[in-house]
């Protein structure tokens, strides 16, 4: 476009068209009000008759005008109270972060442009203008005072990530244009049709949870005129926004353009280090039930890294002798803390707030606390899934074949496990299709342990006590029972499952005990957006049955290092828990373990315990 009002003239246009939309919408409610109007007038003056048809015509015309002007009331009533949906963040105060507050005045300055009315900050990559003019996420009215609200700019947000790992003034470019929108967001027209699209979306998604019968009905209605309400302003409301974005841009054209294209490759290898963070390293802290209270300053980390092994990314560690935006906070790793929470609260539905039960963790004390505890954990897992498993003869197929456990004739194949993903595994697994399969999984429930397997007949090694959890003893079970290694899998799943499944009603118990209305808050207020279901964003698709088993045995195989061959566990902040075998990672535990699991050949694996040292007749050490 031309010039910024270019773009500001095309988005009033659209926003105009969105209101005509809200207009045909109130003309279609008062039509049959206009229509009784005009049958009262015509029998009161003698124009139109008083009797038979016309006052039939009377009563019907105004029956129907109540009932549109009643439904008419529900859904602006609706639309009114229903409070639009925020982007959870951590707000910032002036006086906690002064030099930040002054940076983004001055950038409004230079730009000509409202300043943001307040600053916040995500546990995301990305930066953005949002308004929070409702009256439900504004201060409480002084009493006495009526009238609308005054009317204020909107808030900035800002990935936290940025603040850590770019400079002071790759932050100023990279904020140019996202401060500019504010000049667009003052246009009376511009915020009217904001407004109503945000109500009209509050109000669908306020008639998406109704669960009251008595409620459900009206709000059915009501959700079913927003949206269509929706549909015909989709189009209008998506090049509006177009329209102001392109005039933010050209308005920050004259601003650190050339810093911009810097800080824009940035933003890339940002986005790249914090994914690989948060999926490799905050996940398996979060399962454990703690929470990594400095994500941002991992960020760093992550980078560093990503710059040492990465050639393309050569350079990007000599920016770190500039001065980083996060100088720009009075209390930078209160931010940070308060901004990791956030994300495992987003990212995988964590309590709001610590607990005993969901503790910090630093990067210290990540390796022992977390990387040596996962291990075990999964080591012991294993072990209490495989000594579950029907005993097999370790040569003789067909002795496997007659120990196996006798299934319905409805019953799958044991075979048919590995597609399992461990979601799903328990409705697949022979348990539930056991005549006695509902109160054996009701013991299992109780016991904590996986549903075995009921043998054909009382077998005498039933009442012996469980093997030593060995390392040899999982190798030789997976490389000698062709059909051991699907049975595992699918009980791994299973387990996995169960688990997860309490765990997040625990959870959800919190939350209900915590807050009785609804879902606890986190940062700020979520509105009546679509905000309550967490996690809001998973980090990971549900893992396959022999994607499970496979973490488990190299767990095992990394626990039997740690306790046999002088091994430690170790934090990797691009691959996440690590092995270190003399100081150094090892990376090339995979293959051999995949080869085992898929195969059911032991020899890699074998020679790699025997280079490294590790005993596998050993026992090792469980939680």
């Amino acid at each position: 476009m031309a010039s910024p009002e270019t773009g500001v003239l095309v988005a009033r246009a659209r926003a105009l068209a969105v209101l005509r939309v809200r207009g045909a919408a109130l003309a279609v409610a008062l039509l049959p009000a206009a229509a009784a109007v005009v049958l009262l007038v015509g029998g009161a003056t003698g124009r139109l008759g008083t009797e038979g048809g016309w006052a039939v015509a009377r009563w019907t015309v105004g029956g129907l005008t109540v009932a549109s002007l009643l439904l008419a009331a529900l859904v602006t009533a609706v639309v009114v109270r229903a409070r639009p949906a925020l982007s959870p963040s951590v707000p910032i105060a002036e006086d906690a972060a002064p030099d930040l507050y002054r940076l983004v005045r001055d950038l409004a300055d230079r730009l000509e442009v409202p300043a943001p009315s307040a600053i916040a900050l995500t546990p995301d990559c990305d930066s953005w203008l949002e308004d929070r003019t409702h009256r439900a996420h504004g201060p409480p009215r002084p009493a006495g005072r009526i009238g609308r609200r005054a009317p204020e700019a909107p808030v900035l947000v800002i990935g936290s990530p940025f603040l850590w790992w770019m400079r002071v003034a790759e932050l100023r470019a990279l904020l140019a244009p996202v401060v500019a929108g504010t000049g667009p967001s003052a246009h009376p027209d511009i915020a009217a049709a904001r407004r109503f699209i945000r109500g009209l979306d509050a109000a669908a998604a306020v008639a998406t949870r109704a669960r009251d019968p008595l409620r459900a009905l009206p709000l059915r209605f009501v959700g079913r005129v927003a949206r269509l309400l929706l549909r015909a302003a989709r189009e209008h409301a998506t090049l509006m926004e177009r329209g102001v974005a392109a005039a933010a841009s050209e308005r920050a054209q004259g601003v650190d353009y050339g810093l911009r294209i810097v800080a824009q490759e940035q933003v890339g290898l940002a986005y790249a280090g914090w994914d690989r963070l948060l999926t490799r390293v905050a996940l398996p802290a979060w399962r454990l039930g703690r929470w990594p209270s400095r994500l941002d300053a991992g960020v760093v980390s992550a980078l560093t890294e990503l710059s040492r092994r990465d050639r393309l990314a050569e350079g990007f560690a000599s920016r770190l002798g500039e001065r980083p935006a996060c100088d720009l906070l009075e209390e930078p790793g209160t931010i940070d803390r308060a901004a990791s929470l956030l994300a495992a609260r987003l990212f995988h539905g964590g309590p709001a707030e610590p607990g005993p039960d969901w503790s910090p963790v630093g990067w210290q004390q990540y390796p022992q606390e977390i990387v040596d505890r996962k291990w075990r954990l999964e080591a012991a897992r294993l072990h209490r899934v495989l000594d579950a498993l029907p005993p097999t003869g370790p040569h003789d197929p067909g002795r496997e074949a007659a120990d196996r456990p006798a299934a319905p004739a409805d019953a799958p194949a044991p075979a048919a496990a590995p597609p399992l993903t461990y979601a799903g595994a328990r409705s697949r697994t022979p348990v539930a299709h056991h005549p006695a399969g509902r109160s054996r999984a009701l013991d299992a429930e109780r016991t904590g342990g996986a549903p075995a397997a009921e043998p054909a007949s009382p077998a005498p090694s039933a009442a012996a006590p469980p093997a030593a959890p060995t390392l040899e003893r999982v190798i030789d079970r997976l490389a000698h029972d062709t059909v051991a290694g699907d049975l595992l899998a699918a009980r791994l799943g299973a387990e996995v499952a169960r688990e997860e499944h309490e765990a997040a009603a625990r959870q959800a118990a919190r939350d209900r005990s915590a807050q009785p209305g609804g879902t606890a808050t986190a940062g700020v207020v979520w509105g009546d957006g679509p905000a309550d279901g967490l996690p809001l964003f998973p980090l990971q698709p549900p893992r396959t049955a022999r994607e499970l088993l496979a973490d488990h045995v190299t767990a095992m195989v990394c626990c039997a290092a740690v306790d046999t061959a002088g091994a430690a566990p170790g934090l990797d902040w691009l691959d996440g828990p690590a092995l270190l075998v003399d100081g150094t990672r090892r990376s090339d535990l995979g293959r051999p373990v995949l080869s085992l699991v898929d195969d059911g050949d032991a020899e890699p694996l074998r020679g790699w315990l025997h280079r490294i040292g590790v005993r596998p007749e050993k026992p090792v050490r469980l939680v």
